[in-house]
Order: C-alpha cells, then structure tokens, then sequence
C-alpha cells in the first residue's frame, strides 16, 4: 500500500471516540484549497525577489520550496520523476503527486500568481485520476477529501461511495471509516450492524483505530 497515502490518512481518518458517542470526531491540525499551474524550481522565481535582501531571499526560499531529501532523493527529482510517469498515467505516481500537493512538499501557485503553502484542491484532481483508474489509496483519499470538504465541496454521499470501493479492495483506513460514516449515519443510511461488519474487517487487519471503534461500540452496549 502507498506509504505516502497511509501518512495522510493517519491525519484525517474519521473515527468514533468514547463510549456510546455516535458523532465522528477526529480532529486534525490539518486545514488545506483547481489551480492552473504547478511548479517545484530549484531557485527563487524572479518576481518573488524583487526588492528583498540576500538573507530574505534565502528564508522565503525556505518557506516555498522543496527542500531536503525523501530516503536519499531530492525531492525536486522525485517531483519531476512522479510527474512524469503520472502524466503518463500511473495511478501510484498520480497519488504519490497528489499527497505532494497537499502536505506541500510540492510547490504550486494560484490563477493570480500567488504560492500556496500547500494545494488540496491540484491534490484531488490527480487523486481521482487515479481513482478512476480504480487504485484503491486515491479513492480513500479522494474519499477523505469529500468527506472534509478539503479542495472539493464536501459530498459525504460521495465519499461513502470512494470508500466503499477503496474498502473492498482491502484498505484497512477506507473499511474503519466507511464503518464510521454507517455507525453516524452520514452520506448512508445508518446501519450499526453494517458499521460493525467493516470495523471488523479492519480490525483483523491491524487498524488500531477499528478495534477502539469496536470496543466504544461494545461499551454503548451495541
């Protein structure tokens, strides 16, 4: 499974919490935004230096651009490596690209010029490429990304649907919040017995956050 995809579901999955609370409640730090160009450059454009001293250029130059190495890489290389084999069509490199955009490891900027510190939104459209493609950690992200509104409307309909395809082929995050969203009763009609079903499913895989579902469930007396 996709390492970088698994970073970001740990921030956002949805997950129920305390005993007998039907409310989904994990609350992330996260809070990322289609824009029309991207760009990971080595230097700092010229525009954005205009007037600005040799050490402020240097910290702005920290603050936007791709910096250190990813296990040895540059990560300007391995922007421009995934971006390639993407644009080719690669559902993994498409994901890969897309969790770049959203922690901001890769540099993008808006219609007006201005560089974001991160773009869910450019994040979301090579996510449902890949999606459409049936690759089971973009639907769960492309999922996530409904679900909390991040660089799409928010559909919870929508994101019950990713999930439940990104689930049945085996991601263990996409099964705990799909079973989260049928124990709330959000984008699906409620089904507690459903909702235990998938959180089982994922618990016997490993997902830590599945069996605290299961035991908040068991505690409700449910």
């Amino acid at each position: 499974m996709n390492v970088l995809a698994i970073a970001l579901s740990v921030a956002l999955s949805l997950m129920l919490v305390g005993c007998g609370d039907e409310s989904s409640s994990d609350e992330s730090d996260s809070s990322y935004k289609m824009m029309d160009e991207m760009t990971t450059v080595s230097e700092l454009p010229s525009f954005l230096g205009e007037g600005l001293s040799p050490e402020e250029k240097e910290e702005l130059m920290s603050q936007i651009l791709p910096s250190g190495t990813d296990n040895g890489v540059d990560v300007g290389e391995k922007f421009n490596e995934l971006f390639e084999r993407a644009n080719a069509g690669d559902p993994k490199s498409q994901t890969e690209l897309g969790v770049m955009y959203y922690t901001g490891e890769a540099v993008s900027k808006s219609l007006s010029g201005q560089v974001l510190d991160n773009d869910p939104a450019l994040a979301a459209g090579w996510f449902y490429r890949a999606a459409e493609q049936g690759y089971a950690d973009a639907q769960f992200n492309l999922g996530l990304m409904y679900a909390n509104g991040e660089g799409i409307e928010q559909d919870t309909v929508q994101a019950v649907e990713l999930f439940k395809k990104a689930a049945e082929q085996g991601n263990i995050d996409a099964q705990n919040n799909l079973g989260a969203l049928y124990y709330t009763g959000e984008g699906v009609e409620r089904n507690v017995d459903i909702a235990i079903e998938w959180f089982e499913r994922a618990a016997a895989l490993g997902s830590v956050d599945a069996r605290a579902n299961l035991e908040a469930i068991k505690s409700a007396g449910q």
